[in-house]
């Protein structure tokens, strides 16, 4: 950007730091904070949780991509390309979160107890060529081995195991990931297990569920490579009368065996936020990871808003102090409007209100400790009108992305000349 419009951006952005000054915030530490804070973009928006295996079946386990809007990545380098395409128009630099499915395979029938680091080589080479940091996870869904909603708590021992086995290759290509990029890879154990009616026994299946963690993550793997989180839900299509791993199971899992816990905003009963949680959570645990999605009435996975919740939750990472421990990845998949503009709108929503929490006036917290309630209420109301939006554009601009709504003529033009093309 040039000229007046350029000018204009920073002289906002001085007038802005010169606000917050007077209230106590150092705007430009509060940018290389947020600078600092990576965001784990997740792969499979951009083609609707399709993946790329020759082996699979519907998408099942309470998982729905709903829409179909044109122009979905069919292959990795589309999908590469898309992930690239949304980068370019999100500051900072980040992670990508990839599922098992997404594997390059060659064309040929590789079971998911057959994964191996190689099908995942172009991922790992095109992350180090562009900077990137790699997640992970087992695929526990759309498959043929799971179409009666149980894998690592199924009764079946030969069931039970294909999955066990699933999930230690994830650990090893996560592992190798973290390792290859100099960046620890989060190996993220999600599974759909549950009923769909009230069950007779729900002990025997956590019983089951606990035993076969245990054997996915009997190998001990360095943490400067891998890290392993587990992540609960509250219910799932299909499973709306017990979820085997629910939360509280997951919880007392994380802790006993000292596992980063996943918690995802979508995975709750609709009124309940999971900002509250973070802080005592940490509590407990080294590090947590943060799913951050939004669910409408239930966990449907819509595009991330800047809403109160998401407010929330970026303020509670920000005011522990302990934005280090908390690894930040999306989680949402609508096939109802562009897929790269999902990616960014998502991205710097989080980004937008981690930057608000960070701008935050020590004041609202120096009331509080004075005992100064009313005072407490009047900063936090007073401190919603503060030129945010101001800080934001300036830190876009020193960070050479689009401005305000300018991304999406970017996002329009490559739809046009790219994704019109793929049918």
């Amino acid at each position: 950007m040039t000229g007046p419009k350029k000018k204009n951006i920073e002289r906002a952005g001085q007038l802005a730091q010169e606000r917050y000054a007077a209230l106590g915030v150092n705007v430009d530490r509060a940018l290389k904070a947020l600078a600092n804070i990576p965001v784990s973009l997740h792969c499979w928006q951009g083609d609707d949780v399709g993946g790329f295996e020759t082996v699979g079946g519907a998408l099942g386990g309470g998982l729905v991509a709903t829409g179909n809007y044109p122009g979905k990545a069919r292959t990795p380098d589309e999908l590469r390309a898309d992930l690239e395409q949304a980068l370019r128009l999100i500051p900072g630099q980040h992670r990508i979160n990839l599922h098992a499915m997404y594997g390059e395979f060659g064309g040929r029938r590789v079971d998911r107890d057959e994964i191996e680091v190689a099908h995942f080589n172009n991922w790992i080479a095109w992350a180090k060529a562009n900077g990137l940091g790699l997640d992970f996870n087992p695929s526990c869904f759309s498959h043929p081995k799971a179409a009666d909603g149980f894998t690592l708590s199924h009764r079946d021992n030969g069931v039970r195991n294909f999955w066990i086995e699933h999930c230690r290759r994830a650990r090893e290509i996560g592992a190798a990931m973290g390792k290859a990029l100099g960046s620890p890879c989060v190996t993220n154990v999600w599974i759909p297990d549950g009923f769909k009616d009230t069950p007779a026994d729900r002990q025997g299946p956590r019983e089951r569920l606990a035993a076969a963690l245990d054997d996915v993550f009997k190998k001990s793997l360095p943490a400067r490579h891998n890290l392993d989180a587990v992540e609960g839900k509250l219910f799932g299509i299909g499973a709306e009368s017990c979820t085997v791993g629910s939360h509280e199971f997951y919880l007392g899992y994380a802790i006993t065996r000292r596992k980063l816990l996943c918690l995802d905003a979508g995975h709750f009963h609709p009124t309940e936020s999971i900002a509250d949680k973070i802080s005592s959570v940490l509590l407990y645990l080294p590090e947590i990871l943060l799913h951050v999605s939004r669910g409408v009435r239930w966990d449907s996975d819509h595009v991330v808003t800047f809403t109160d919740d998401l407010q929330a939750i970026a303020r509670e990472i920000i005011a522990t102090g302990h934005a280090d421990r908390v690894h930040l990845g999306l989680d949402y998949f609508d096939a109802s409007i562009n897929r790269i503009a999902a990616w960014v709108i998502g991205t710097r929503n989080l980004q937008k209100a981690l930057l608000l929490a960070l701008l935050e006036p020590p004041a609202i917290r120096a009331a509080e400790l004075a005992g100064d309630t009313t005072a407490r209420l009047a900063l936090q109301e007073e401190s919603k009108s503060l030129p945010f939006g101001a800080v934001w554009d300036y830190y876009c601009e020193t960070k050479g992305v689009p401005i305000g709504e300018a991304w999406l003529a970017e996002v329009k033009a490559h739809e046009k000349i790219v994704l019109s093309k793929r049918g």
